[in-house]
């Protein structure tokens, strides 16, 4: 006999038992809806690109967790890290098929080799928005708009926290630091996972006493007026990107959404590619998870793979940690199937009637399912009785609140079995079963 291979998975990936996978499908069935209520329309692209597609200017950090590797036929290939990237190819690729601007969103997978802790996976599913062919402020503006009223429909109240790549670049250059740029972005960038001591000693490695002058600037605290009047001070003095925020800002009081937002320095994003306004976002009831939406504007990064320069902004919500988060606030429902109504096995030569009955119920949108009891056989009533019990417990454990009892032998009426509460009641027709049933539906 040959030798049975122990069922495991590797380390940083999952499965997902049906209680898991609903509540995951529900988010981002509410996920979508948001999204779809500003415009923005589905895509897709391969899990597997070409190497060179990925890495063309991710670099560092990023090129260190890809899974990369050589395929069949010799060519160079990894697995995408995130759904920006080759978003940006596909819009170089079919930039002719797309009406500019173009709004997208993506819901997929995504690897990185990183080390696994809460919330945080080798294997991960994102949620993207992206806004391409627009460099205007109502597209920055968009976007965290649908951040801010995508975690309100999913019932979170959380803080946005936002800042301008561009302004903290020609705040470096007024320091004489510019040179040192994407070094002095990635340690920022880890601010809050090492502590302010940690992270004055790796700026003073690589600037010396640019050091302090770094840490005042991502300091800066007090309401978004005040913040950017001082950013703007430490930066030289008004430029376009001082004022690009305070046009966000001036969106942000026509809306009445200015206490979502804050103004905060400290927020770089660590990928190469951010050229403008960059963004993260933390739930106030849990904002030890890290940020669960983070994102910002891309102005160069499709003219990887074109002569043409298409500006874009996005942003993009992490699935396993939103739900990490919401396991721990004692949020997740923990369903374990969507069937509201069962009807009792009656045999093989009752499987036509009851599917029948069964149809009824989904018509009226009633999901509903028939329970698959081995019949017990005609004539011996304690064992029919002990079955029937057996399919209460399953409906239980399946978590369906209802079960309905057909009539024998084509007499009138029906039983309906209330699981939870344990209570039998008579019910004459399907109409009325409907009207009984339906509630639970949320219809």
């Amino acid at each position: 006999m040959a030798a049975i291979i122990e069922p495991r998975t590797l380390k940083g990936f999952r499965d997902f038992l049906p209680p898991q996978e609903i509540e995951r499908r529900s988010l981002i069935e509410k996920i979508e809806s948001s999204f779809r209520s500003f415009g923005f329309v589905p895509i897709d692209t391969p899990a597997l690109e070409y190497a060179a597609i990925l890495l063309g200017k991710g670099g560092g950090e990023t090129e260190k967790q890809v899974y990369r590797f050589k395929d069949n036929g010799g060519r160079d290939v990894a697995l995408r890290f995130d759904l920006t990237v080759p978003f940006a190819r596909f819009v170089a690729q079919y930039k002719q098929d797309l009406v500019l601007p173009f709004r997208r969103y993506h819901i997929a997978k995504v690897w990185r080799g990183e080390n696994t802790q809460r919330g945080r996976y080798r294997e991960f599913t994102q949620c993207d928005i992206d806004i391409v062919g627009s460099n205007s402020v109502a597209a920055d503006f968009e976007i965290l708009l649908v951040i801010r009223n995508t975690f309100r429909a999913l019932g979170l109240d959380v803080n946005i926290r936002l800042n301008h790549r561009g302004l903290f670049n020609r705040f470096l250059s007024h320091i004489k630091a510019a040179e040192q740029s994407v070094e002095i972005l990635r340690i920022v960038d880890k601010l809050a996972k090492v502590g302010e001591e940690e992270t004055r000693t790796a700026l003073a490695e690589i600037t010396g006493e640019g050091a302090e002058r770094i840490l005042e600037y991502i300091n800066c605290r007090g309401t978004f007026g005040e913040t950017l009047e001082a950013l703007t001070e430490l930066a030289g003095g008004p430029c376009p990107e001082s004022g690009r925020l305070a046009a966000l800002r001036s969106c942000m009081k026509d809306t009445g959404t200015e206490d979502s937002f804050v103004l905060d320095p400290s927020i770089t994003r660590g990928l190469d590619y951010y050229t403008g306004i960059v963004y993260e976002t933390f739930l106030n009831d849990d904002p030890s998870i890290g940020s669960v939406c983070s994102g910002g504007r891309y102005d160069n990064l499709a003219g990887l793979y074109s002569k043409d320069q298409i500006s874009g902004v996005g942003t993009s919500i992490g699935l396993d940690r939103l739900i990490a988060a919401l396991e721990s606030l004692g949020k997740v429902e923990g369903r374990s199937g969507y069937t509201v109504l069962a009807i009792t096995w009656g045999g093989d030569q009752e499987a036509g009637y009851r599917q029948a009955l069964a149809e009824k119920f989904r018509a009226a949108g009633i999901p509903c399912e028939t329970l698959l009891e081995e019949n017990t056989g005609p004539g011996d009533k304690a064992a029919a009785g002990k079955a029937l019990t057996r399919q209460f417990i399953q409906a239980e454990k399946k978590g369906i609140p209802w079960v309905l009892i057909p009539p024998e032998g084509g007499a009138a009426g029906f039983t309906l079995r209330d699981i939870r509460a344990r209570h039998n009641r008579e019910v004459s027709d399907i109409r009325e079963l409907i009207k009984i049933v339906r509630p639970a539906t949320g219809c």
